[in-house]
């Protein structure tokens, strides 16, 4: 059950699933949020998406064994996983409105998704050798030299996947919220990406694609 959703004002809401997938493909680092036995508790895991038939997806990692994550999960009650996409302060001096009214406040522009679902921890080691290779071959998929499970030696993968267990949320519920400047006027959005762009790092160019991109 959920008790509180995110605020989204309608402006900044972000309603397509294909454009919440992405997010979640670029960036998989997730924020995973459980009920303990103990109260709230957070870990950060990077997740890969899978299609299946359900309409949002399945999300799918490991953890350490001895992580109580997997263990300490309070029965039918869903778990949080939060993407973050680009972010960026956001300067008043570079509204041009600024110069004519001078009503204009600082803020900060985002991009991030929110997943909800149960946690299901698998003990498998060929269901975690295969997700390891999955989760490896995309994120190495950057590089011209790529890295892969098999480069290293088999006995000592086995090891080291005996001390993993795998995790896995069938999402259930999927939030967007895109706070890139929708509610600023052209001039003022322009601003903003030029301001982006010339700022010194760390380098936000990604927000500004954002803002060029819901502005087209």
């Amino acid at each position: 059950m959920i008790l509180h959703a995110m605020y989204i004002p309608k402006h900044f809401e972000e309603t397509s699933v294909e454009v919440m997938h992405e997010l979640i493909r670029e960036r998989p680092l997730a924020t995973i949020v459980t009920l303990t036995s103990l109260g709230l508790n957070a870990n950060h895991i990077p997740l890969y998406l899978f299609k299946d038939s359900s309409h949002f997806g399945v999300l799918r990692g490991h953890v350490a064994r001895a992580n109580p994550m997997w263990t300490d999960v309070l029965d039918d009650v869903e778990v949080l996983v939060i993407f973050h996409g680009p972010d960026a302060y956001i300067s008043p001096s570079w509204y041009p409105t600024k110069e004519e009214t001078g009503k204009v406040v600082p803020t900060w522009n985002y991009a991030v998704v929110h997943a909800y679902g149960n946690l299901r921890a698998i003990d498998d080691p060929l269901w975690l050798r295969n997700q390891l290779e999955i989760l490896t071959d995309h994120n190495e998929d950057q590089f011209s030299k790529r890295w892969s499970v098999s480069d290293a030696p088999h006995d000592y993968t086995e090891k080291l996947i005996e001390a993993v267990v795998g995790v896995e949320i069938l999402i259930t519920k999927l939030f967007g919220k895109w706070k890139v400047s929708q509610n600023q006027p052209p001039q003022n959005k322009e601003g903003v990406i030029n301001g982006l762009e010339n700022s010194e790092p760390p380098d936000p160019t990604s927000m500004a694609g954002l803002i060029k991109s819901l502005s087209m």
